[in-house]
């Protein structure tokens, strides 16, 4: 009896010292989108290029302008009046998977809400977790301007929320980090700046201009001359964290990601980096 309740009692400390490891829904949430997912990219303010952190995730900063829509970063702050304070919880993982506000308005697709598609339960919870949490910043951001339908193509293999499961394995924890880290994105779009994930995948070619100047997307697939087939683990590990290729030399926006890349843990790098040799050779 007393060796029955020993294991008992060792079967439950084990268990709680499991349950305090796991991070929160609101710290899985913020690395999620610190790390991987790059929001403040788009709704962060970034004046002379430097993001500003007083006014983070309050929008505004960034412009597209195209032939179906005009539309900015726009202010994701808890501010009821000029943020989305208002929304819910299944609000936002609305607007995440499906790109839809309250409202019944479809997002325009410079909001990557496809790739976010793929995002398990606990991820989805977790990232309108923490989009609740952040603090109110009054910025009255104007509102976007839609001007035909768009079509929005969705991720192969990535149309439906991984399990928990699915990231034990290795190459399908990379498939999901590169997916919510909307990676081909730029790396799909072709010159004419249509995404094609099928048979453009990792191809890269298309050229965005911006105060940076002008930067060719990079060919990631695994073809040795075109691509970085022949790179080294180590040389795509310091393009990711360090902001470098090969030859050290650093990268322009909006490929100057290492800032979150940097923050990721090692088994998500090593997950990155491993599904990304398997993106099939294209010229």
């Amino acid at each position: 009896m007393l060796r029955v309740g020993i294991v008992a009692v060792a079967a439950i400390v084990a268990a709680t010292i499991s349950a305090s490891a796991q991070p929160s829904s609101l710290e899985r949430g913020r690395y999620l989108i610190e790390a991987v997912m790059a929001c403040d990219g788009c709704h962060t303010p970034r004046p002379g290029g430097m993001f500003n952190m007083q006014q983070r995730f309050s929008g505004g900063s960034q412009v597209w302008d195209e032939p179906a829509y005009t539309v900015r970063g726009s202010n994701i702050t808890q501010d009821v009046e000029t943020g989305i304070g208002s929304w819910s919880v299944d609000d936002i993982k609305k607007l995440l998977t499906e790109g839809m506000r309250p409202n019944g308005v479809l997002v325009a697709h410079q909001m990557p809400y496809p790739f976010y598609k793929i995002l398990t339960t606990g991820d989805l919870e977790a990232v309108a977790t923490y989009v609740k949490s952040i603090p109110a910043v009054k910025n009255q951001v104007p509102p976007p301007i839609y001007k035909t339908a768009t079509h929005t193509e969705l991720i192969p293999g990535g149309e439906k929320p991984f399990s928990e499961t699915d990231l034990n394995d290795t190459l399908k924890r990379g498939f999901y980090l590169a997916t919510i880290a909307h990676c081909m994105e730029c790396h799909s779009r072709r010159p004419d700046g249509t995404q094609d994930y099928k048979n453009w995948q990792g191809k890269g070619g298309y050229m965005f201009k911006g105060p940076f100047g002008q930067v060719p997307v990079k060919n990631i697939s695994a073809h040795k001359e075109k691509g970085i087939g022949a790179w080294t683990d180590v040389e795509i590990r310091d393009a990711l964290v360090k902001g470098i290729d090969r030859s050290g030399r650093s990268f322009h926006l909006p490929m100057a990601r290492h800032i979150y890349f940097a923050k990721m843990t090692e088994t998500d790098l090593s997950a990155l980096i491993a599904w990304v040799r398997t993106i099939t050779p294209i010229e």
